[in-house]
């Protein structure tokens, strides 16, 4: 559970860090860490799904910090298609 926290914390940060202008920046406060967070879980969740579901490489451990190259994949590609959402639907 520790392990999936740091995971989460770690790639969400670095996904925020990557894209510019992303749809999280303008939130502040425990908000923010909180949606990191769970940008982190989900990218983390993904990067498994894609890296041990689609190409076969990997372990089953979807929460391991020895994943943290597809957590961080996983959240820049939901972190950007939630940007994308959210400036899209801005604009309407």
């Amino acid at each position: 559970m520790i392990g999936a926290i740091i995971l989460g914390l770690v790639a969400g940060a670095i996904a925020r860090f990557l894209i510019k202008g992303d749809a999280l920046e303008r939130v502040g406060g425990v908000l923010s860490w909180i949606l990191t967070l769970v940008l982190g879980l989900v990218g983390a969740w993904l990067g498994w799904w894609i890296f041990t579901g689609l190409f076969g490489i990997g372990d089953d451990d979807m929460f391991d910090l020895g994943g943290i190259v597809g957590a961080i994949i996983g959240a820049v590609v939901v972190l950007a298609v939630v940007t994308w959402i959210v400036n899209r639907t801005a604009r309407a």
